[in-house]
């Protein structure tokens, strides 16, 4: 039997979690470790787990990407037998937020999608392993994606559209000099002076009329009124893609939906190894014992029962201190409502019960017992900011079909890139976007048929052609909004014959987005807990930002290692962020490639050097941009030099 104080002492001695931040990188005996933001095979090495696990059980709550890594991870790091893992999920699948369903006749439906890149190290870690979807072994995942992405690259020909469907100049972000500098002296602050900042509470109106501010809030679902702490985090772990944000060509997709591509593969990867899985499960509060820690202010907490209901029976697990229990804290599509072509959805009770319902349970008990838990209500207690809604249209040939294809990158029949991403109609009330991804988009799809995602960012406003907020229109009225704004309205009728709609109103799908300070999300491994760990999109990472597949398994990794103590590291953040390369170009991209202050002394001093490649190709008007941006450096520097501390 293991000694929690021990245990809890050993969980501090290794940096499983270490911060590029905060840490300087330099080589010493008492270094043996990697750099913070070290990447790489090295990184690869399976640990030595300190204890053996044969009679340990493993209770994880929650079936999303970031329970099911932590499975991954138990078994492949910790060498827990698969069998004493035990995964209680509250819905009769697995997949939490990555789904994907339906059929050719009722039509299929995708509530949300990841977009992904090239950096996403842990997620990649995991499906290096899984076995492909369809090719033979020893193909795997990861493997399959790189193959389809390598040959089928991905960008967008029409990003924007107005003017019922004309193509709009997206070359550019738009940026004006004072909002370069606003951004820059946003990559400058400290964490620390963010906490409870709105985006909008920092940048001036100009910055949110820019294709800038266009491109970044629909790709990323972004809100005025959205944390300025995470901007920032997104702004550095994306810093090398930002010359890609225009035309999407930094984004990589796979084959299917993410439900198919990455959620059943893992699934049954961890079905073969003997992992248990029990639906209709809602886990409703754990027994947590408190234990004065010696010599330690915050005292130690061991889970010794899970209370959860079982097909609305009340059961109670018991839990060992020899046991583990790792539970996704929140969910961003909780208490989900849909509609189909005739009907929207029913909005009833949501605001009256915001943050109450069943996947919110856990949670609210966790931070009733200990602030180290966090304050839920932070994230669940505003659906007015937090919800938007989505549409899935399943198409059959018509005018839709038609407009689509000129403005794709190949034929949507074709099995390659379609759309490329989402195009936006920048004179939507509704800020509405769509995309159609590689088709078929579900492996049973005919081929006669194309599967297309709608949402919008502003639904609460009026639309330009159906005088409603969108969470109060039918699917029909949704395609006439996106038909009008198309400039195929004439043709409506034969559209909505030929289209099949289901909506879905998500009324938390960016509460991770919301406002916060530290303390808001509780640690990983909050302290003092000897058995207990949280993951998903609500807790507290070093570098790391939300709403995606990465940051979900990067809790789930740092998870396990902490708990079991494992000796090895979950790299932080790509260290694009530090690289004068990255840097250089996104200074370049954020004046739309004319330049940047200090670019012609820069250019001087490594003409004909070895390192002259790390500027970026210069602009026409780059030679009098940067005379320009010089003169405004040594003329105005003690000003701008004040900037970075507003």
């Amino acid at each position: 039997m293991k000694n929690t104080n021990d245990n809890q002492k050993q969980l501090d001695r290794f940096p499983h979690q270490p911060d590029a931040n905060q840490d300087y990188p330099h080589h010493s005996p008492q270094n043996a470790l990697p750099f913070a933001d070290k990447i790489g095979n090295y990184q690869r090495n399976i640990g030595r787990p300190t204890n053996v696990y044969k009679d340990s059980k493993v209770y994880i709550i929650g079936t999303g990407i970031a329970g099911l890594s932590s499975a991954y991870y138990f078994i492949r790091d910790g060498k827990v037998p698969a069998e004493n893992i035990t995964f209680l999920e509250q819905l009769d699948l697995s997949g939490g937020s990555m789904d994907g369903s339906g059929n050719t006749k009722d039509g299929y439906l995708v509530r949300g999608g990841r977009e992904m890149e090239f950096t996403y190290e842990n997620f990649w870690d995991i499906f290096q392993d899984i076995p492909a979807v369809e090719m033979p072994e020893p193909y795997s995942v990861l493997d399959e994606y790189r193959l389809i992405n390598d040959d089928d690259p991905n960008y967008s020909i029409a990003r924007l559209l107005h003017n019922q469907g004309e193509v709009q100049d997206f070359g550019g972000v738009g940026l004006k000099k004072s909002d370069q500098l606003a951004v820059i002296r946003l990559l400058l602050k400290r964490k620390e002076e963010l906490n409870d900042v709105r985006v909008n509470d920092y940048f001036s109106n100009s910055f949110f009329e820019s294709n800038f501010w266009i491109f970044w809030s629909t790709m990323f679902a972004f809100e005025k009124w959205h944390s300025l702490l995470e901007l920032k985090l997104y702004m550095h772990r994306f810093l090398h893609d930002l010359d890609g944000l225009h035309n999407m060509s930094m984004l990589v997709f796979p084959k299917y939906n993410q439900y198919d591509g990455f959620i059943i593969p893992l699934r049954n990867y961890l079905i073969e190894k003997g992992v248990k899985f029990q639906y209709n499960t809602s886990v409703t509060d754990l027994d947590i014992e408190f234990e004065p820690a010696e010599s330690e202010s915050e005292p130690n907490k061991t889970v010794k029962a899970i209370r959860a209901e079982v097909d609305g029976t009340s059961t109670t697990i018991a839990v060992t201190e020899n046991d583990y229990v790792v539970a996704t804290s929140g969910t961003m599509t909780e208490d989900s409502r849909y509609g189909n072509n005739d009907t929207a959805p029913n909005l009833d009770t949501i605001v009256e019960h915001q943050g109450q319902s069943k996947g919110w349970t856990l949670w609210n008990n966790l931070a009733l017992k200990s602030a180290v838990f966090g304050h839920p209500d932070k994230f669940n207690g505003n659906v007015d900011e937090s919800s938007w809604m989505s549409a899935t249209l399943t198409c059959k040939p018509s005018a839709l079909v038609d407009k689509l294809k000129p403005l794709s990158v190949n034929d949507p029949y074709s099995g390659k890139t379609a759309t490329g991403g989402i195009i936006t109609f920048t004179d939507s009330n509704w800020i509405m976007s769509f995309t159609c991804n590689r088709q078929p988009h579900f492996p049973d799809q005919p081929k006669n048929t194309l599967v297309l995602w709608v949402y919008s960012l502003l639904m609460d406003k009026e639309g330009n052609y159906v005088k409603k907020p969108m969470p109060k229109c039918t699917g029909n009225e949704i395609l006439a909004e996106l038909c009008y704004h198309l400039g195929i309205v004439d043709d409506l009728d034969s559209v909505v014959e030929n289209t099949i709609v289901r909506t879905a109103y998500m009324p938390y799908i960016t509460s991770q987005f919301m406002v916060r300070a530290h303390g808001d999300r509780p640690e990983i491994v909050p302290q003092g807990c000897t058995n207990l760990g949280l993951v998903g999109q609500f807790v507290e990472t070093k570098n790391d930002v939300v709403f995606t597949v990465e940051s979900s398994v990067r809790t789930a990794r740092v998870a396990v290692y902490s708990l079991l103590n494992i000796k090895k590291q979950v790299p932080d953040i790509d260290p694009s962020q530090y690289d004068i390369r990255h840097l250089l170009r996104a200074a370049n991209t954020l004046n739309d490639g004319k330049g940047f202050i200090g670019e012609s002394l820069l250019r001087k001093l490594l003409k004909d050097t070895y390192y002259e490649h790390i500027l970026p190709p210069a602009h026409l008007d780059s030679q009098e941009e940067s005379k320009r941006n010089d003169f405004i450096f040594s003329e105005y520097w003690e000003s701008i030099k004040g900037l970075w501390h507003k």
